[in-house]
């Protein structure tokens, strides 16, 4: 399988390759500074200077050597926040320094995907499966006891917050089908954002506001699968405007996580090869 992390400008429609390998790496992050991009390949986490020709540095993870796709960095950029099955067998969310150490534990409850950082720095977004359903959670970035922000039958994911702090964007098929909703931080007024013949998944709020970034499945497909001809559109934050931005082959691991350049003017994504 060939991957490619592919960096795109919406302004323009230009994109251009960063990285190719033959290995299924995941899920970039773009870096505070803009400097850099965090991705998963292996159950490893590594570091992809922006620089032309730079090759990925791994970045040391301890113990965790098995982090899946739902990973990313503070906003001030001093910390990596990891998900990982290797101490409990199921994914449970830890944080570390950004140039790697021994990862710190910070849900007590497994399994827990880790998917947003709030702007302050002070709380995780996540989707959890407890016993009774999938749904968002957060909890203090230092750990602690985690609140549930939603609760209404079905499956929830992909909770990431928008740059003002008030909003957290999600998927759910609440409504019968996978759409994009969003909630109030404190879990009051939810609102269903899209609704179309689509299955989306992954909002992620542009860090000037101005823009939700998302992946789109083809009608009637199930969950959220690698190796599908997908599309990643925009949309106005207050809802509508839908547009797409990247028809390509992919779906798991294409934007998991939050992929925005700093400045918005671009994202990064994951396309891989057809067999």
């Amino acid at each position: 399988m060939k991957s490619e992390i592919v960096i795109h400008e919406p302004a323009t429609g230009g994109e251009r390759v960063v990285y190719a390998t033959d290995v299924l790496i995941e899920a970039p992050n773009w870096s505070p500074d803009g400097k850099f991009l965090v991705f998963n390949g292996d159950g490893l986490i590594w570091l992809l200077d922006l620089t032309s020709g730079a090759k990925p540095q791994r970045i040391d993870t301890g113990f965790a050597t098995t982090c899946n796709n739902d990973h990313g960095i503070s906003p001030d950029g001093a910390t990596l926040v990891i998900s990982d099955k290797s101490e409990t067998g199921q994914s449970c969310i830890y944080t570390l320094p950004i140039d790697g150490g021994v990862p710190r534990r910070i849900t007590d409850n497994v399994p827990s995907w880790w998917h947003g950082w709030s702007p302050d720095g002070r709380t995780l977004a996540y989707a959890a499966a407890r016993d009774d359903g999938m749904d968002i959670y957060t909890v203090r970035s230092s750990g602690g006891e985690e609140t549930r922000l939603t609760d209404g039958g079905g499956h929830y994911d992909g909770p990431d917050y928008t740059p003002d702090g008030k909003w957290i964007w999600f998927n759910s098929d609440r409504g019968g089908t996978m759409q994009l909703w969003r909630v109030r931080t404190d879990g009051s007024g939810i609102e269903q954002m899209t609704n179309d013949d689509r299955v989306n998944w992954f909002p992620h709020p542009s860090p000037d506001g101005t823009a939700v970034l998302y992946l789109a499945y083809e009608a009637g497909t199930e969950g959220h699968p690698r190796d599908r001809d997908v599309e990643l559109r925009l949309m106005n934050p207050e809802g509508g405007g839908i547009r797409t931005a990247v028809s390509l082959f992919g779906g798991q691991g294409s934007i998991n996580v939050p992929c925005w350049a700093p400045d918005s003017t671009a994202f990064a994504y994951v396309r891989y090869a057809r067999p």
